[in-house]
């Protein structure tokens, strides 16, 4: 199949890895993370200097909250082996699958935030 206008072709080739991703075919990962292990892995490559030690993003992530990330954990992978972002991409060599997998369960096992009106603060704030 031949495209004639150039920018068809990486926009394929990015959503068939989307629906990879979103399939689970893409990636080695397993989904049996183990949290504490996640955490130590977050903490032991430094993820916790961006991103926060509870994933609740800051400025040098330009607050990217990634505790209880929605992606699944294929597409969880993929970001952090393939990013072309601000966050360099982390290569098996650098951090694991099975690493991989923790920290995503980690990230995943953190408690929701509370909601700005369970915030006495925020709300006291709020009605001034």
């Amino acid at each position: 199949m031949r495209f004639v206008c150039g920018s068809l072709a990486p926009a394929l080739a990015a959503m068939v890895a989307i629906a990879a991703i979103v399939a689970g075919t893409c990636g080695s990962a397993r989904a049996d993370g183990d949290a504490q292990k996640g955490k130590a892995a977050f903490v032991g490559h430094g993820c916790w200097q961006c991103h926060g030690f509870d994933g609740q993003g800051g400025e040098t992530s330009n607050g990217k909250v990634i505790a209880r990330t929605p992606l699944p954990l294929d597409a969880f992978v993929s970001f952090v082996r393939n990013t072309n972002g601000e966050m360099p991409p982390f290569k098996e060599a650098i951090i694991s699958d099975a690493e991989l997998t923790d920290i995503y369960a980690y990230l995943q096992s953190l408690p929701k935030p509370k909601a700005v009106s369970d915030i006495p603060l925020l709300n006291g704030m709020r009605s001034r």
